[in-house]
């Protein structure tokens, strides 16, 4: 990726094609998921309840996964562990075999606020694109209290 100083760019008169403007191809998973959103998908679900690996795939579906490779979500959580945002430990008292019940760390809990109001920025941005795009007036400040 190439980029250029403020002195270097040139403005040009042509008036842009639609379409022509398309982000990089690894930035957005199919069906528009950004990289790196599981590790906040988990972590917003660790928040309500601790919880193991196949209920994090079932509860990921709800935030635009499908059909996830079991070892992408296993790879996630130990990295998110060895990150010492999540923890785990062995749970056997259900009578079934032993699972790995993972659960959302104080670490944790500050790194989803982080990606929380991250988002929320991300969002109002996003919102603005979306209103000039459809070509209606920009927000004020006014707007903002609302």
């Amino acid at each position: 990726m190439c980029f250029r100083k403020e002195s270097e760019s040139t403005v040009s008169n042509e008036k842009p094609k639609h379409g022509s403007a398309q982000p990089p191809g690894n930035t957005f998973r199919t069906g528009g998921t950004p990289r790196n959103w599981l590790v906040p998908v988990i972590l917003v679900s660790l928040r309500e309840w601790n919880s193991y690996g196949y209920e994090l795939m079932q509860r990921a579906s709800a935030f635009g996964y499908g059909a996830m490779n079991p070892g992408t979500l296993y790879r996630t959580l130990r990295q998110m562990e060895n990150d010492g945002v999540v923890e785990s430990s062995w749970e056997t008292s259900r009578g079934g075999p032993a699972r790995r019940m993972y659960a959302i760390t104080d670490a944790g809990e500050a790194h989803l606020d982080f990606w929380a109001k991250s988002l929320e920025q991300y969002q109002h941005i996003m919102n603005d694109f979306v209103r000039l795009y459809l070509g209606k007036p920009s927000r004020t400040n006014e707007d903002e209290d609302l």
